[in-house]
């Protein structure tokens, strides 16, 4: 998209709600190869609030790499699930299992793994 969007064009990252979406969407979702990036962060959490805009920024850039977001304190039998104890923290899925995990708001790394694994 290379012409200016309209406010409001932007679409928002999904928010995952249950155990079971996650099952669907982020581990089964993953399956032939495609590339499922999570987001995990916290409402109180500032780091979280400063990469969230970016990380909805690269869903609309990465169009062939799906992205959600997690609510630890809204889901948090996910985030037991998937062990997080950092925030924010990204996790990358590939054929129903995680193959790599960025703790922390680093933009830079962010971009980097989506290259990578894509």
């Amino acid at each position: 998209a290379e012409w200016p969007l309209r406010p409001g064009s932007l679409r928002m990252v999904h928010e995952i709600t249950s155990l079971e979406e996650f099952r669907e969407k982020v581990i089964v979702g993953s399956g032939d190869d495609k590339l499922v990036v999570v987001d995990f962060w916290a409402t109180w959490c500032g780091p979280c609030k400063m990469i969230g805009p970016k990380f909805a920024k690269l869903s609309k850039e990465e169009t062939d790499v799906t992205f959600y977001k997690v609510d630890v304190d809204e889901v948090s039998e996910v985030a037991e699930q998937e062990e997080i104890e950092v925030m924010p923290s990204f996790k990358f899925y590939k054929n129903g299992s995680c193959v790599e995990t960025l703790k922390g708001s680093s933009e830079a790394r962010l971009k980097e793994l989506v290259a990578k694994y894509k």
